[in-house]
């Protein structure tokens, strides 16, 4: 009886991040850019703060934000945080339709512990496949009587969120979790073919595992965890994103075009300009300068 998916919040984890890394683009940023892949201890609100990370896969090294996005390193996303402004970070949130009004500006908030609906997500992950545009859920498109006269006919909120630049620059980094990051299972495993982008997300003690997983022509949304915020998983390896929420949109996508009649089609493309050049940057700056109040 209880709607999950428009009225439930539930921690969003890593799902979040791709807003940030959008907030980044809109500053100049692109897939491109490095940062230093390493453990940082940030103070926060006066307190040490260090955030963990599920793999030291090339520490030390300096990784492109592609590639920080594509493995969900939280080292990389802290670090880009601290270079944002973290209340432009929250009006950005809300601009993507996430309407929790307990979301306060932190650098912590880069990993996604404020808690969304699935809808809310869904229609945030709408700006990346529309160039920048947000569609609102609607669940109603007309209204007919009984002899079939339409009464009236509703069309869809929409709201510039990005830039289609920024938006373009998002669906590089996207695609690349499917391709080559912590979706790549999509391919290996489900053998799904043609272009979509996606981004997994786990929660604290594995009680949330999600998965955002769009194509050309549609966005989904996959929460998977107990009512009971008690209910979690005891391991990683079961509880995280992209084993329990990722294979749910897998098996959705495979039925979606097994019905030809729905129309989907698995060779769509998302249209990126030919002399799109997904490294140009607009000024943005150095992400190697000094942070302050960072302690080794």
């Amino acid at each position: 009886m209880y709607d999950m998916v428009m009225e439930g919040r539930r921690q969003v984890g890593s799902t979040i991040k791709p807003y940030l890394y959008a907030l980044a683009m809109e500053n100049g940023y692109s897939p491109c850019d490095v940062a230093p892949n390493r453990q940082v201890t940030y103070m926060v609100a006066g307190k040490p703060w260090t955030p963990r990370n599920g793999s030291r896969s090339r520490y030390g090294s300096m990784v492109t934000l592609k590639w920080g996005l594509a493995q969900s390193n939280n080292w990389i996303s802290a670090y880009l945080m601290s270079k944002l402004n973290t209340r432009q970070f929250v009006n950005l949130l809300h601009d993507f339709g996430i309407n929790n009004p307990d979301i306060h500006p932190s650098l912590a908030l880069c990993l996604g512990p404020c808690e969304v609906s699935v809808g809310e997500m869904v229609s945030a992950y709408t700006t990346f496949v529309n160039h920048g545009i947000r569609v609102a859920p609607m669940f109603v498109t007309k209204i007919e009587d009984s002899e079939g006269n339409t009464v009236a006919t509703f069309q869809p909120r929409m709201n510039e969120v990005i830039s289609a630049e920024s938006a373009n620059k998002m669906l590089v980094l996207l695609q690349a979790v499917v391709n080559e990051g912590t979706g790549s299972r999509l391919r290996r495993k489900f053998n799904l073919k043609g272009e979509m982008g996606g981004k997994t997300g786990t929660t604290n003690r594995n009680s949330d595992a999600w998965f955002m997983g769009f194509t050309p022509q549609i966005v989904t949304g996959c929460w998977v965890g107990g009512e009971e915020r008690d209910i979690h998983f005891d391991s990683m390896s079961w509880g995280q994103g992209a084993t329990m929420a990722l294979p749910v949109f897998a098996y959705f996508m495979q039925k979606l075009y097994a019905d030809k009649a729905l129309g989907y089609d698995p060779e769509a493309t998302f249209g990126l300009p030919e002399e799109f050049d997904p490294c140009k940057t607009k000024g943005a700056e150095n992400l190697e300068m000094d942070i302050e109040e960072v302690f080794e």
